[in-house]
């Protein structure tokens, strides 16, 4: 039985990775932050997996900013396979709390990367780094592959273009397995409801039901290409699976305006979004991204991986989900 350690278990994509090994057989470990309040609600359908003799999903304490623990931790554990998902992920949060970012985005990579070689695991263990296309910023060349240069334009890409880098080194300097995957934008029902798709799909939701009137944004102009986490999660782990490590653009190869993802949010309620959309400056971003679109076609060779949800189908997707949690919360 392969053993893996996600970071960042609790998020989206940790959530999703987890399902899907799970699925395929493995122990999974998975590190969570000790908080006042739980935050496992992602995590909390897996139950079955935490108890009992077949116990095969096990949560410790930590954090990516404790290098000790970490250390102590992979020497315990001996995983297979690490997959470094944690990080402060909110770009507009980043220009607000920028140390802290850089800390546990950026640094917090080289902690795992020197807690593997601590506990000996250097020619063992395969590693997994949740690159973002965030790196390429201001983009330099359309669309973007695994040699477009980066320009990265947020405390969180300027940390993620750290950690990517630091990924690599380790690979050509101790022959570390470690793959980075250049994530595009990835959304679902699980997205954090303060990034732009959840914030949207979650309003509409509530407009439909009359429980909110109006959605503030910002920027509605931005382009992003824009897929399907639980489709995403499954790159990660074919990235491991490969005779040599390699870096990944996943990605759907098209892009569309926030204004697009809002217009097929309301059309999925048969709503018109212009009747209940205002704009607030407060959600720009000192310095926006204004193109992302990634080209996916060496993922597609090299692991046999494509997209297969659009846009529409996500945002459909992402509102009929967001519609049944309101309808469930009647009931509370």
């Amino acid at each position: 039985m392969k053993k893996a350690l996600i970071t960042g278990i609790t998020g989206q994509d940790g959530s999703y990775l987890a399902e899907l090994l799970l699925e395929k057989g493995y122990e999974v470990h998975g590190i969570v932050r000790r908080s006042s309040s739980m935050n496992r609600g992602r995590i909390d359908h897996l139950h079955e997996y935490e108890h009992g003799e077949n116990q095969r999903l096990f949560l410790h304490y930590g954090d990516l900013a404790d290098a000790v623990a970490m250390v102590k931790l992979l020497y315990e554990l001996q995983p297979d396979e690490i997959y470094n998902l944690a990080a402060q992920s909110h770009v507009r949060v980043s220009f607000d709390i920028p140390e802290y970012t850089v800390d546990v985005t950026g640094t917090g990579c080289v902690r795992i990367l020197e807690a593997i070689r601590e506990a000996g695991l250097a020619k063992k263990v395969r590693f997994y780094q949740a690159s973002s296309s965030e790196m390429f910023g201001k983009v330099l060349e359309v669309p973007q592959t695994e040699l477009t240069p980066f320009y990265p334009r947020s405390p969180y890409a300027c940390a993620k273009v750290m950690s990517h880098f630091l990924t690599v080194n380790y690979r050509e300097s101790y022959g570390l397995y470690a793959c980075s995957g250049i994530l595009f934008n990835h959304e679902s029902p699980r997205r954090g409801e303060n990034f732009v798709t959840r914030k949207i799909t979650r309003a509409v939701a509530r407009i439909k039901a009359g429980r909110q009137d109006k959605l503030y944004l910002g920027n509605i102009d931005a382009r992003r290409d824009w897929g399907y986490a639980k489709e995403y999660v499954e790159a990660m782990w074919l990235m491991l699976q490969q005779d040599k490590p390699d870096d990944y653009v996943v990605a759907t190869n098209k892009t569309h305006s926030v204004k697009e993802f809002l217009e097929a949010s309301f059309s999925a309620v048969d709503l018109d979004w212009q009747d209940y959309v205002a704009f607030d400056e407060r959600f720009l971003r000192p310095a926006e991204v204004d193109l992302l679109i990634g080209d996916y076609s060496k993922a597609k060779e090299n692991l046999g991986w494509e997209p297969g949800t659009d846009m529409k189908g996500l945002a459909e997707l992402m509102v009929k989900a967001d519609q049944e949690t309101l309808d469930q919360e009647k009931y509370w």
